[in-house]
């Protein structure tokens, strides 16, 4: 183990949940050494079933034509290493989720199955976000209890963490460009049922990148417009969320707004959040399971576990891009063809609902990608401590923009014995950019092309 990430982990150990100042001069250094320049270990693991980080980033396939959002899948050639089965899973838990390894118990005799493909480390970022995450290596901290992050520039704000809040922090910050998708979003019920919850076309900004030499501070992190065309009693509702760049203290946070036909205006809209049913996906799920988890962490205690290597969904480019959803959907699960498993190294953060706090789950485990710091997967709990759902975050490398794509994730509920996958991009419906100018992410911008 590198002697950084040995450091890593000793101060992981030390802090034990608790927001905590920034690293030393000398732990930062190791930051584009044995640390990618996000604070992933450079190199591979022991075995070489996950490769050293590639500073070149995903390789940009033949018949890719640059400038277009028609991301082919670079690694079409590749055929699965093994494939893990209901007789054989056992044999791979230490690199399964405890979500994943419920859903052998469950579902592996009607074809839960996982096909593993090679690894691969392309994520990427300018090169003005690494300069950033390296100033805030050691200028960084959390303050508030841990609800305001301070001295932060746009960049990774805890690259070397030393609490699990520091790890939840880099996900709900993490890098992202301007977007526009259209999509549909479906559940599927206990009979094996696929029904259309909503269908949208939604258009997403992030201020804090625009001004990279300036501290976050107020900044928004990003700024997020859904316009819902379908099922009919939802076509014409707009949703508007502003999500913070640093700051979840009083009176700062989440704004979010809705547009409903019915009633003809905007509203504030502050159950946007936490444990309310997410609409979005029929209630299936909650507003924070969303991108496998967002909004303010006020409601949990956090701790970082620390390091695993898992096998979770990855370099999905087949399925997000060129898939249709309605094909994909088994009666049970995702069938099982679709879906491309890598093995990776994640920072495994578990969280406890705080005493006089209220939320649905008792309890979330987060699996945390390295290279991206994207969660990848989680294992949510109800109030008995009973595994209640999992989630996959279906993700790419957008190779030739230094970003990832994030958008499509979705899940299982093993009680109910329903899934939902929300955020998948129709085939051609990924844009990057966006052609709106900020007054459309305005609660005037909604109400001037709100339905009437």
């Amino acid at each position: 183990m590198p002697t950084a990430i040995a450091h890593t982990l000793l101060w992981a150990a030390l802090a034990a949940g608790s927001a905590q100042a920034a690293v030393s001069p000398e732990q930062a250094a190791q930051l584009g050494k044995t640390l990618t320049p996000m604070g992933a270990e450079m190199a591979g693991n022991a075995d070489g079933s996950i490769p050293a980080w590639d500073p070149n980033g995903t390789p940009v396939p033949a018949g890719y034509v640059p400038g277009t959002d028609d991301y082919i899948d670079p690694y079409a050639d590749e055929v699965p290493l093994y494939t893990i089965t209901a007789r054989n899973w056992k044999q791979y838990a230490e690199h399964l989720t405890v979500g994943t390894q419920a859903m052998f118990e469950k579902y592996g005799e009607d074809g839960w199955e996982m096909h593993v493909y090679p690894s691969h480390r392309g994520a990427v970022r300018p090169d003005w976000f690494y300069a950033n995450t390296l100033k805030n290596a050691t200028g960084a901290q959390l303050v508030d209890d841990g609800q305001r992050i301070e001295g932060n520039y746009p960049g990774v704000p805890f690259p070397i963490p030393q609490s699990g809040l520091e790890v939840i922090w880099n996900h709900m910050v993490r890098y992202g460009e301007d977007a526009t998708q259209t999509y549909n979003t479906y559940y599927v019920d206990s009979g094996g049922n696929p029904v259309l919850a909503t269908s949208a076309y939604s258009t997403s900004v992030f201020p804090m990148f625009r001004t990279p030499d300036e501290l976050v501070g107020d900044k928004a992190w990003t700024m997020l417009r859904i316009n819902y065309a379908a099922p009919a009693r939802r076509a014409g509702e707009i949703l508007l969320v502003h999500e913070p760049g640093a700051d979840y203290t009083a009176g700062k946070g989440r704004s979010a707004w809705q547009y409903l036909t019915g009633q003809r205006r905007v509203r504030l809209a502050p159950a946007v959040s936490f444990d309310t049913p997410n609409p979005a996906v029929a209630g299936t799920s909650t507003y924070d399971d969303a991108s496998i988890y967002n909004g303010s962490p006020e409601r949990f205690n956090w701790r970082l576990v620390g390091k695993r290597e898992i096998i979770a969904p990855a370099s999905s480019y087949k399925f997000v891009f060129q898939t249709r959803l309605e094909d994909a959907l088994g009666p049970m699960f995702l069938k099982p063809e679709y879906i491309r498993w890598e093995k990776h190294r994640v920072w495994v953060v578990d969280s406890t609902l705080k005493e006089g706090q209220r939320h649905i789950y008792s309890r979330r485990t987060f699996y945390i990608d390295e290279d991206s710091w994207a969660a990848v997967a989680s294992d949510m709990y109800d109030g008995r401590n009973q595994l209640w759902r999992l989630q996959y975050l279906y993700g790419v490398n957008l190779y030739g923009r230094q970003a990832g794509y994030g958008s499509a994730y979705g899940a299982y509920d093993l009680l109910q014995n329903i899934y939902n996958l929300n955020g998948k991009a129709i085939p051609g419906g990924y844009k990057s950019g966006v052609d709106q100018d900020d007054k459309y992410f305005t609660p005037k911008g909604m109400a001037r092309s709100g339905v009437r």
